[in-house]
């Protein structure tokens, strides 16, 4: 299913680029953009022909944040709020925000966000558990929930200090200020900034780097090990994932290309993809080691 309504979505060299389409809006966040969203990264994962994800936006924003036009005062009081795609567990409804967030976390492809323009609330968040966040100079950041009496959402207690630190973060969170594309970028939230005609070729540079010559599921085991990663409490937890990981991939066809390739110094052809080929097994469980 590509047949999106809130982006407009295009493969190009193995390279899948979702835009957000709506610019009258702001490219603000709905129900439907987070169902769609789901959608899109089911699609990506099962899809061997993509290597990497990009999600940019049109007109003046990336995404504007959550959608307050329609319900106003109570577009967060779900109990006024008719019923949709909620998940409600124990009297608690289910952040949507948080749920691309930890679907994007769960990516077996790079994904990068090419911020073209305003990102603020759950704009910003959304792009916390992307791999790389490049920006146009015209681009604006803001956590500005404590400017609407609401709290982070999207996972972002956990993801932003752990990316900027955590002065940066309370500043961000408790201020809810806007700030700038140098801004983002002098703080480490970006990696780099581009003029605006230039931000989408340079995403399609950035995701054609860092996958053409690298085996798919390589790339989508490593992504998954560092992402983890940044909660586990000892080096030994590393150790577990690694040992693990050096057993399975020892024994892949992958392997057997990148050795043989090397040898005879031409570009490798990895045969393995994760769409049939990616060892979940690996993040189920751990080996008991001292």
């Amino acid at each position: 299913m590509t047949d999106f309504t809130m982006f407009d979505f295009k493969v190009t060299d193995g390279v899948a680029v979702a835009t957000f389409n709506r610019p009258d809006k702001m490219n603000t966040f709905t129900p439907v953009v987070m169902r769609e969203m789901l959608q899109l990264f089911d699609i990506t994962d099962a899809d061997d022909a993509i290597r990497a994800v990009v999600i940019t936006g049109s007109g003046r924003a990336f995404c504007a944040g959550a959608e307050l036009g329609v319900a106003g005062g109570d577009t967060f009081n779900y109990a006024k709020r008719a019923a949709g795609d909620e998940i409600i567990q124990n009297g608690i409804r289910r952040d949507g925000g948080g749920r691309v967030v930890l679907r994007i976390y769960r990516s077996l492809k790079p994904v990068i966000a090419a911020v073209n323009g305003a990102a603020v609330g759950v704009g910003a968040t959304m792009q916390l558990p992307m791999d790389f966040r490049i920006a146009s100079t015209t681009a604006k950041f803001g956590f500005v929930f404590s400017r609407r009496g609401i709290t982070p959402e999207a996972c972002s207690s956990w993801f932003l200090p752990r990316l900027v630190g955590v002065p940066t973060a309370l500043d961000w969170v408790y201020s809810g200020r806007v700030f700038d594309a140098n801004e983002a970028k002098a703080t480490g939230f970006v990696q780099s900034l581009h003029e605006p005609d230039a931000l989408l070729p340079a995403a399609m540079e950035l995701a054609h780097r860092v996958t053409e010559k690298s085996s798919q599921v390589s790339i989508a085991v490593s992504r998954q090990m560092i992402w983890r990663m940044m909660g586990a409490e000892h080096p030994m937890d590393a150790h577990k994932i690694d040992s693990r990981a050096l057993q399975s991939r020892g024994q892949s066809a992958d392997v057997k290309e990148g050795i043989e390739s090397f040898m005879q110094k031409r570009d490798p052809k990895f045969p393995n993809g994760v769409a049939n080929d990616f060892p979940g097994e690996l993040f189920s469980a751990e080996p008991d080691f001292e």
